[in-house]
């Protein structure tokens, strides 16, 4: 989190003290609920499945955001939707069981014919995430799952069928993704790793909002 480092001016001996104004104490909490977006946090996991809000932006030093974009795309297993010729790569992490992932995935496909997108399935949110997560990584088309898996979660038919085994690789790669999650200090999901198209800065942030956005967030130009 930045520091905030608020000025206190020298008072005036002719003016006498004045107390900070409501309104403006209104507008800087206003400010703050502004820049968060919805996701599903590690604390869902152990109580209710009612969604928290998480901060858009990362707040860690240059050099460690490098660090956390590379550790994600060396150290992650996921499935590549979107355009393959694309120079930059967008990593999403998600859990197949939260529903603000399932609406990030819908509001990314009008940005696909432009930007790569890899989707990284972790364990956070229950017994089925691990399963489903894995179902996806093995589908002949996980686009066309991942799709099909979405709708019927944000419909409340909870998603895909679950496999009855899981190959120990997969599952593996899935423990791996979560542990780089963690690594990365994600708090919540879906948590956005990628690199600005306009700038290059590695940029970071949870939850999901809408397309244009996403595009903004992105650097890249709005359908």
């Amino acid at each position: 989190m930045q520091n905030t480092h608020t000025f206190t001016p020298l008072p005036n001996p002719q003016a006498g003290t004045k107390r900070p104004s409501h309104a403006l104490a209104l507008v800087a909490a206003l400010a703050i609920a502004i820049v968060a977006l919805p996701a599903c946090s590690k604390k869902e996991e152990a109580t209710s499945s009612v969604p928290t809000a998480a901060p858009t932006a990362a707040t860690t030093p240059a050099a460690a955001q490098l660090d956390v974009y590379s550790q994600v795309a060396q150290q992650t297993k996921g499935f590549t939707a979107g355009s393959l010729m694309s120079a930059n790569t967008v990593y999403v992490l998600f859990d197949p069981q939260c529903p603000h992932c399932g609406h990030l995935w819908q509001v990314a496909q009008p940005l696909l014919k432009r930007t790569k997108f890899v989707w990284v399935p972790i364990n956070m949110l229950g017994p089925k995430s691990l399963p489903q997560g894995a179902a996806l990584l093995t589908a002949a088309n996980p686009v066309e799952a991942m799709t099909a898996h979405e709708t019927s979660l944000l419909a409340g038919t909870g998603g895909m069928s679950a496999p009855s085994s899981i190959p120990d690789d997969i599952e593996q790669a899935i423990k791996a993704n979560t542990k780089v999650f963690n690594a990365v200090k994600g708090e919540s999901v879906p948590m956005i790793i990628a690199k600005h198209a306009g700038t290059g800065t590695v940029i970071t942030r949870f939850g999901s909002k809408d397309t244009a956005d996403l595009a903004q967030f992105l650097g890249i130009e709005a359908p």
